[in-house]
């Protein structure tokens, strides 16, 4: 009779980690979409304000993407 032993390949590991960086790169990606999503979401509703709603909240309306990407501007 014969036994043979087998064992795990030094592969499995680089396998896992790669595995693991590419969910941790789709999550990035999904967070990234989501943020611009919302963004470009605020940037609509405050189109469709009035120039007056606008000037109540202290915009105007060429100043709406500055005032909504104002966080990563002033990085």
């Amino acid at each position: 009779m014969t036994t043979q032993t087998f064992h795990s390949p030094i592969f499995v590991p680089r396998i896992a980690a790669s595995v693991a960086a590419f969910l941790s790169d789709l999550s990035h990606a999904v967070a990234l979409a989501t943020g611009a999503q919302a963004r470009f979401d605020e940037i609509q509703r405050l189109q469709a304000l009035s120039d007056d709603d606008l000037a109540q909240i202290g915009l105007s309306r060429d100043n709406i993407v500055r005032h909504v990407y104002a966080d990563l501007l002033t990085r």
